[in-house]
């Protein structure tokens, strides 16, 4: 079950966004514009990338209530990226970097 749940984590946003672009390209060509913004941000960043291609208006961009969902899901990119580490601590042997 855990694995199911980590893959899921892992996967889900990159997933979510595939399928978005899949179904609504030209939405996502409207709001990102390049091909290589949604790819870092599928590497890097994915619940960022997947909130501003949902909440992002093609004319005017982000705005009001927006920037709240945009920084809650910087934020659990950031728990994601923040509890990878904390983890890596708790392997027995590991010296880190």
């Amino acid at each position: 079950m855990c694995c199911f749940f980590t893959t899921l984590l892992f996967f889900g946003p990159r997933l979510a966004f595939m399928i978005y672009w899949l179904g609504w390209p030209l939405r996502v060509q409207a709001v990102l514009n390049t091909w290589y913004w949604p790819l870092l941000g599928l590497i890097f960043l994915p619940w960022t990338t997947l909130m501003f291609v949902i909440v992002a208006s093609p004319i005017n961009g982000l705005q009001g209530f927006d920037w709240f969902w945009m920084f809650l899901a910087f934020m659990s990119d950031l728990a994601g990226y923040a509890g990878g580490a904390q983890n890596r601590k708790r392997v027995p042997g590991y010296t880190g970097p």
